[in-house]
């Protein structure tokens, strides 16, 4: 029974021996999955650090986005009204310029046609005038001629009195140079 006692009390060393194994590898694989279990927890913790920055950071990301959209917005509703008030000032400056194009034209018309209307008169007159001084001139050599023929008249009388006058001298000297002769 010796044999018998040491082969069972070497089998109960052994099962105390495995026993303590495997309490020794229990406590080793609970120690394991402690340190897993503070090592997931460590990660859950920096994980869940990591997700509150980024949300943190996306939030400041968005706050500071929807800032550049409104600014932008601002700029453009800036830009928008700008561009209506200087369509809205070319405008009323193509409007002003305009009326003073259609008044100078308007002006410039009625000066044409008073400048006109002056040139006709002015013609008139002038025909007027030239008609007035041919007639004149016309007055001027009848009465020219008349002038001369009565001239002529008087000198063709006083040349034929003066014949007549010579006529008689000359009788009257052959007369009188009759009588001396004799």
């Amino acid at each position: 029974m010796s044999n018998k006692t040491t082969i069972s009390k070497q089998a109960q060393q052994e099962i105390t021996n495995l026993r303590e194994t495997i309490l020794a590898l229990r406590k080793e694989l609970e120690g394991q999955r402690y340190d897993k279990a503070v090592s997931v927890q460590k990660a859950i913790q920096r994980t869940s650090k990591e997700n509150e920055q980024l949300k943190n950071t996306i939030l400041n990301i968005r706050v500071e986005l929807e800032s550049l959209q409104y600014e932008k917005d601002e700029s453009v509703q800036k830009t928008v009204q700008r561009s209506a008030d200087e369509i809205f000032q070319l405008k009323t400056t193509i409007s002003n310029l305009r009326n003073e194009l259609e008044s100078l034209n308007y002006k410039k018309d009625t000066l044409v046609q008073e400048e006109m209307l002056r040139s006709v008169n002015e013609i008139k007159q002038l025909k007027t005038t030239i008609l007035s001084l041919r007639d004149e001139l016309e007055s001027m050599k009848f009465e020219k001629d008349a002038e001369k023929q009565g001239e002529v008249q008087h000198l063709t009388k006083e040349i034929e009195q003066l014949k007549t006058t010579i006529s008689i001298l000359r009788r009257d000297i052959e007369t009188s140079q009759k009588y001396n002769c004799k």
